[in-house]
């Protein structure tokens, strides 16, 4: 039963914990989520090794989950969901819900790059071609799951996005496809690492690393501007980003710009979107100076990924610490909805199907993918692939969708046309596969290890 202010019994429970929690374990759950960093990032920056970070932060967890199952309320689940409720918010900043008692993580024999104990979130893939992935299917696919999902709540009326005109939103994007601006320059990939504040750029037909430089503080992402031009990398606790010309494959001087967590580009090209997470909110830019146009503000936290449906006026975005989704009229720039998922979830990257009717969006905490309508914005079902499902990405030929779940260690392949699970390629001795990208001949999917400082190929 809600309390005074509306809380259930077991978020009272844990916004009390987190009242009285001293400053260090405070300020180490505050990390966790501000800039997004791990035991070993964090321990970096205020001068503790990883053993004793874990070591704090599982203890403040543990004595959360001992108050509520002394309370008859669960443990573990009772505390996610707390922290959903309550938006996941301290007293002075959000709280995230790290993975208890991770086991080690082993070196994969596939194609594995190791870069220095970096942590690696996602990489631009920049003109590949070299490679072969295999699209066989196992023995015992997964189907779809037949159970019932909520219809989300609408505040707005939203303008119906157009029908798509194309069977295949992304037939541009075929292998060997290139825009004649991009088709001479460098067949690069560059990966950012987090916790070393750095790119490093692999030759893909060699699979070696040929250049190294450093960027702003916690660099998340590394997204090509709408003409191709110019390679941003996102510099989340930098406040700013820094330019890479990928004719040269040198960085420039960094831009300044507010906590820029992921950066996307209105299809019209007219204006970046910077997806601001500790701010809540979504700064529309100009797409070149990165001069700030307008301020969307989010209603809830942990905004993260996004994409637009077909016609281009509307987005969907993820709101990882809340459980929801955002709508956002592009051209108006404004929210009209938000969509509830469920409770405990924490959905991740979205993806629009290629006929551009639904969106498909990962969740880390339910392991799977959900599907949404991208005409009404309503919940059409769940697609199980594995624990910590993350990253979307559709195949050069249109036909599957990678999903990246990095709690285990695999990648999940979907049928768009079929809707339902194809096969599972497991990552030899596990792993944490989390943002990468496709070759440009298709034939090669890159991954970033984000607990295992790698990259898979």
């Amino acid at each position: 039963m809600p309390d005074q202010n509306g809380r259930s019994p077991q978020a009272q429970i844990v916004v009390d914990a987190i009242e009285r929690l001293p400053p260090t374990e405070h300020a180490l759950l505050q990390l966790s989520v501000r800039h997004r960093m791990d035991d070993a990032e964090i321990g970096a920056l205020v001068g503790l090794d990883e053993a004793e970070v874990h070591r704090l932060r599982l203890g403040v967890l543990e004595g959360m989950t001992s108050e509520l199952a002394d309370a008859g309320l669960g443990r573990w689940g009772a505390l996610g969901a707390a922290l959903n409720e309550i938006g996941a918010q301290g007293p002075d900043g959000p709280v995230e819900l790290p993975q208890a008692a991770r086991p080690e993580r082993r070196r994969t024999r596939l194609r594995v790059f190791a870069f220095g104990g970096a942590a690696l979130v996602a990489i631009a893939v920049i003109a590949v071609s070299t490679g072969r992935l295999s699209h066989d299917s196992p023995r015992g696919l997964t189907e779809a799951s037949e159970r019932p999902v909520a219809a989300p709540r609408e505040f707005r009326r939203l303008p119906r996005p157009a029908r798509s005109s194309s069977r295949n939103i992304y037939a541009a994007t075929g292998a060997g496809m290139l825009s004649p601006v991009v088709k001479h320059d460098p067949p690069l990939v560059y990966v950012p690492n987090s916790r070393s504040n750095s790119v490093d750029v692999i030759d893909p037909h060699s699979y070696r690393v040929v250049a190294h430089f450093n960027t702003g503080l916690v660099p998340q992402h590394v997204t090509p501007s709408w003409d191709l031009r110019t390679l941003w990398v996102d510099n989340d606790a930098g406040n700013s980003l820094t330019p890479i010309d990928p004719h040269t494959g040198r960085p420039g001087r960094p831009v300044p710009v507010a906590d820029p967590y992921n950066l996307y580009f209105t299809p019209n090209g007219k204006y970046a979107i910077v997806v601001a997470e500790q701010l809540q909110r979504l700064d529309f830019r100009d797409a070149h100076s990165m001069k700030l146009h307008r301020s969307v503000r989010v209603p809830c936290l942990g905004v993260d990924h996004m994409d637009f449906t077909a016609d281009g006026r509307l987005l969907l975005a993820s709101c990882e610490f809340a459980g929801k989704m955002i709508v956002v009229d592009v051209k108006r720039e404004r929210l009209v909805r938000t969509i509830d998922i469920q409770p405990g979830s924490m959905p991740q990257d979205v993806k629009l199907s290629p006929d551009g009717r639904t969106f498909y969006v990962a969740d880390m905490a339910t392991g799977g993918v959900w599907l949404i309508g991208a005409g009404g914005f309503r919940l059409k079902g769940f697609l199980p692939t594995g624990r910590g499902a993350h990253g979307l990405y559709a195949s050069r030929d249109a036909r599957r969708l990678y999903v990246s779940n990095r709690g285990e260690g695999s990648i999940s392949v979907i049928s768009f046309r079929k809707g339902r699970v194809l096969t599972k390629w497991r990552l030899p001795g596990g792993g944490s596969p989390d943002m990468g990208g496709v070759s440009n001949d298709g034939k090669v999917l890159w991954l970033t290890g984000r607990y295992d400082a790698v990259v898979y190929a």
